[in-house]
């Protein structure tokens, strides 16, 4: 069965060198999106949490609009966090400035680490 793939141009490196999707579209019309990391164009952590979480929903949000959906199209997000209580009031006053009600699903998982060193959130999407 052939996969639908969605693959912004602002991912084709990491397709190209990790082997994996950004986005793989179900014959049923769900989107599922890997996870996004909030690195600059440089791939650069910010210094700024803050910064880093509004980089990670704009990725979201590019791999979202390859396949022609957006933000309110999201029915389920995971995400990953180093230091999950640290920085939690901060992400979520970010998540904020770009999912509103009716909210989708959330879970939140905190761990030790993310593939790109010193990185503190990834965000996992399923859309519809």
């Amino acid at each position: 069965m052939p996969k639908d793939v969605v693959l912004p141009e602002s991912s084709k490196a990491s397709y190209d060198n990790f082997h994996f999707a950004p986005a793989v579209r179900s014959s049923k019309g769900l989107l599922f999106c890997s996870g996004q990391i909030g690195v600059g164009a440089d791939g650069s952590v910010p210094e700024s949490a803050e910064d880093e979480f509004r980089n990670a929903w704009a990725a979201v949000g590019a791999v979202l609009h390859e396949a022609g959906l957006d933000y309110d199209n999201i029915i389920e997000f995971t995400t990953f966090h180093v230091g999950l209580q640290e920085h939690l009031a901060a992400f979520m006053a970010v998540k904020d400035e770009v999912l509103s009600a009716p909210w989708p699903a959330w879970t939140a998982i905190g761990i030790t680490e993310l593939a790109v060193p010193g990185a503190r959130v990834e965000i996992r999407v399923v859309a519809e």
